[in-house]
């Protein structure tokens, strides 16, 4: 008797199929893999066969998946317990009470709920550009830049960096610079959290040869999830100008900050912009803009393509004012 219920047992395992989300499109092909999100008219689906496969919503003819998922439906919100196949055009949304059949038009957003972050999680992203010009006046323009985060809890560390260089075959340096930045994150509550920053700049070229800045201050997060995240923090700062004629200058000052990126078209193209807007307390400066805006195009699932600029401003300092506008197109990888 016992032999035979582990027989039972042993071909019912062999015989159930692997949970994996399935994708029916119109034309009679059928999908399998695991649903990341549905946005801008493309479902991606990551696949162990062909990696993240991005669908064309309008070819879709039914789905099924065993995962929660958020589905947004004519701007409403609704957390999915299971995705049910339906007749063409349509899927079941399975909720623990009576199910209901949608029309696969009315639904705008599929995504995983953001679960509580109890486990170690860490993502970032370096972007190289190169720009080698050969003419009758050489120059040698590159540029590297990197920015991580690592969330674990109720904290959240942010490194980033950047490296400058231009020359000419002269041997001339337009720019030579370098900056790096650690922040840590303590979160009050889901969306409120208190940040604690320092700054590091260094200029081999213009006139204002150093930047040292420590801040402090709350900040809210508005979103962070599969499409993309939002934050607005403001900061007391203790600032420290050096000038490379030798002289120094040290403020306090009230900043403002940004970080925002979203994907778009199935998480293939991501936009994304981040900066600080600063107001000296004294009269040590008018005011302070360090800024970048730009976009990655996904290549496959690691390499992408982008485009950035970036703006430096320092107005009104004593020994010289700050103007810098900086644009850069190249190659990076994320994780």
């Amino acid at each position: 008797m016992l032999s035979r219920s582990l027989l039972c047992l042993a071909l019912t395992s062999v015989s159930m199929p692997l949970l994996a989300d399935t994708v029916w499109l119109k034309n009679g092909d059928r999908l399998t893999g695991k649903i990341t999100v549905f946005d801008g008219g493309k479902l991606l689906l990551h696949t162990d066969y062909a990696g993240d496969i991005n669908v064309d919503w309008k070819q879709v003819k039914t789905l099924e998946s065993d995962q929660k998922l958020l589905v947004t439906q004519d701007k409403h919100n609704e957390i999915a317990k299971a995705l049910k196949p339906a007749e063409d055009g349509k899927v079941i949304l399975a909720n623990g009470e009576p199910p209901k059949t949608v029309d696969l038009s009315s639904i705008q957003l599929i995504m995983s709920p953001k679960p509580l972050i109890t486990d170690f999680v860490w993502k970032g992203n370096v972007d190289l550009a190169l720009d080698f010009q050969r003419a009758q006046n050489n120059t040698d323009d590159y540029n590297i830049a990197f920015k991580t985060t690592a969330r674990h809890g109720d904290w959240r560390h942010n490194a980033k960096g950047e490296y400058s260089r231009e020359t000419t075959d002269n041997s001339t340096v337009n720019t030579n610079n370098w900056s790096a930045e650690y922040s840590a994150d303590r979160f009050l509550t889901d969306k409120w959290f208190w940040e604690g920053r320092l700054t590091y700049k260094r200029d081999y070229v213009e006139d204002l040869a150093r930047q040292r800045v420590v801040g402090t201050g709350p900040g809210y997060q508005f979103w962070d999830d599969q499409l993309g995240a939002f934050s607005l923090g403001s900061l007391i700062n203790r600032t420290d100008y050096e000038f490379s004629n030798g002289s120094k200058q040290n403020f306090y000052s009230a900043a403002l900050k940004w970080d925002y990126n979203r994907f778009l078209i199935g998480k293939k193209v991501e936009f994304f912009t981040n900066g600080e807007l600063g107001k000296p307390l004294s009269g040590a400066a008018d005011y302070s803009l360090d800024s970048e805006v730009g976009l990655r195009y996904k290549v496959t699932d690691w390499a992408s393509l982008n485009l950035k600029a970036e703006k430096n401003i320092i107005s009104g300092a004593s020994d010289g004012d700050l103007n810098k506008t900086r644009y850069t197109a190249g190659f990076g990888v994320a994780w």
